[in-house]
């Protein structure tokens, strides 16, 4: 309900103009159900892009199975999709790949943290654009 509707977000309008390609968002311990947090829907309409109607949901092998690319946003992340789907091992890889970095949870602290996930999520966002626009 924090990073992931953002991310998803951003790289689904990074990627608009490119044909097929489908960006979804799921969590590995999601909040069934729940909308996107408050601060993330304010930091995504400040970019004029609406996420009010994003409620999480949890990621499934059939999702893992289907996609061409997972990103995730920690590297526990990975190791748990690796050790759950370990067919779909190849395909895994940190929003944050190309910056070496972890993208850290901001739930349920202030807006700061949010702002920080964001920049975190933007750079991770630009960069698999590009790889993926190629």
């Amino acid at each position: 309900i924090c990073r992931s509707p953002m991310a998803e977000a951003l790289l689904r309008d990074a990627l608009r103009e490119q044909d097929g390609i489908k960006v979804e968002s799921a969590g590995l311990g999601a909040l069934v159900g729940h909308p996107a947090s408050e601060h993330s829907v304010t930091l995504m309409e400040e970019r004029g892009l609406d996420i009010s109607s994003h409620r999480a949901r949890q990621i499934t092998p059939e999702m893992v199975h289907a996609a061409d690319l997972v990103l995730v946003m920690e590297a526990g992340h990975k190791r748990a999709i690796d050790a759950n789907e370990p067919e779909a091992r190849g395909k895994i890889y940190r929003l944050g790949e190309w910056q070496e970095r972890e993208i850290a949870d901001p739930f349920r602290q202030p807006r700061e943290a949010f702002e920080a996930a964001l920049e975190d999520i933007d750079l991770g966002v630009i960069e698999w654009a590009k790889r993926i626009a190629e």
